[in-house]
């Protein structure tokens, strides 16, 4: 397929082989309403992406709020049901400000959520299907992966006074001098001081990173069990998500999240041309207990309104002008029309060459032979 920001052919599409990829894997559609009471996003407002939400009274008095979100939605309308699995997939307009504009935007935004009796294959099974989502969005896209459980284990125990987020985002922000004045100045042990360091540059192959964190770790280190459980489970999960082509796969230990709703496995997704990240997720257990429910989660969700830029990036209205001359039988223009789109290609007909329409290549049909 020719393309030089190797989008895939545009909003609808891409949803529609979301949908079909999600269904494959049992997961049902989840409807929900366009408003939900405030008081579900008022007390959880460091879970979304912004905590600005638009409100309106409804004819009982009651606040209400345009959906900002949805895994909030899905969560409170779920019922833990023992040793059931819920797979839910969705695709919903969010409002929210846009981090382009800065203005409140209606946003599409698909995803899902894998909620119940959790086990080692529901983590596997839905970073797979985050990773064979960038594989529909795009032709070259990059999955990040950490396990929380490594930053948790070495920040449990900072002294009083330490500002835990204050280390998390120098680690965020891959800056490991940062990292260490703030450990010598809430005086972390040099073991653990290390391995934190270590993390603002852990990033690559699974099979290179996790080895030599391994490796680090101290065997006298108080958090020596606990961060190789850590370790050894994003290894097993990653190493059955690769394979997918034109997915790279990286462990990114980094890569943090808000700990007081989310947990174990954390990823993020790119694709060329963006750089922001177009699909986020991870485990969100402590959500789950917050919001009084004993059920485990993970999710994702993709944020197609990013994919904006693509297509505007790759300036072509079609990858193929179709030049139907006069003489061609309509049945060969059917034909070749056909063809095209069987290769993934968008194709306009038109007798000649419009002004306005942006196109890859020209190709031209005549009734004569071989044209």
């Amino acid at each position: 397929m020719e393309s030089d920001n190797a989008i895939r052919r545009g909003e609808e599409g891409i949803l529609s082989r979301l949908r079909e990829l999600y269904r494959m894997y049992g997961y049902a559609c989840f409807k929900m309403s366009k408003f939900e009471e405030y008081d579900l996003y008022g007390q959880n407002k460091e879970f979304l992406v912004s905590d600005s939400v638009i409100t309106f009274t409804d004819t009982n008095g009651k606040l209400m709020a345009l959906k900002p979100d949805v895994t909030l939605s899905i969560v409170k309308n779920t019922v833990d049901v023992p040793g059931l699995v819920q797979r839910l997939y969705y695709n919903e307009n969010v409002y929210r400000i846009s981090d382009r504009t800065h203005q409140y935007k209606e946003i599409l935004q698909a995803g899902l959520e894998c909620i119940g009796d959790l086990g080692a294959y529901n983590l596997c099974e839905v970073l797979r299907l985050a990773a064979r989502s960038l594989a529909v969005i795009a032709e070259e896209s990059v999955l990040t992966v950490s396990h929380l459980g490594v930053i948790s284990a070495l920040t449990a125990d900072l002294k009083p006074g330490a500002d835990r987020m204050a280390l998390l985002r120098c680690i965020q922000g891959k800056n490991p001098h940062g990292v260490r004045e703030l450990c010598t100045q809430y005086g972390v042990p040099e073991g653990e001081a290390g391995l934190l360091v270590a993390l603002t540059s852990a990033y690559g192959e699974a099979e290179t990173v996790l080895p030599a964190l391994r490796a680090a770790v101290p065997a006298d280190l108080p958090q020596a069990a606990s961060l190789t459980a850590a370790l050894g489970e994003l290894e097993a999960t990653v190493a059955l998500c690769g394979g997918i082509p034109g997915v790279r796969v990286c462990v990114d230990l980094s890569l943090t999240g808000d700990m007081n709703y989310y947990n174990g496995l954390i990823f993020r997704g790119y694709v060329k041309g963006i750089p922001a990240s177009v699909l986020s997720g991870g485990q969100y257990d402590r959500l789950m207990a917050k919001m009084g429910k004993r059920s485990r989660a993970v999710g994702f969700a993709v944020y197609l309104d990013l994919l904006e830029r693509l297509e505007k990036e790759g300036d072509f209205d079609v990858d193929v002008l179709l030049i139907s001359e006069p003489d061609t039988p309509a049945s060969l223009v059917a034909d070749r029309v056909e063809a095209l789109v069987e290769q993934g290609l968008r194709v306009a007909v038109q007798s000649s060459v419009p002004e306005r329409l942006r196109y890859r290549r020209v190709e031209t049909l005549t009734g004569k032979e071989g044209g």
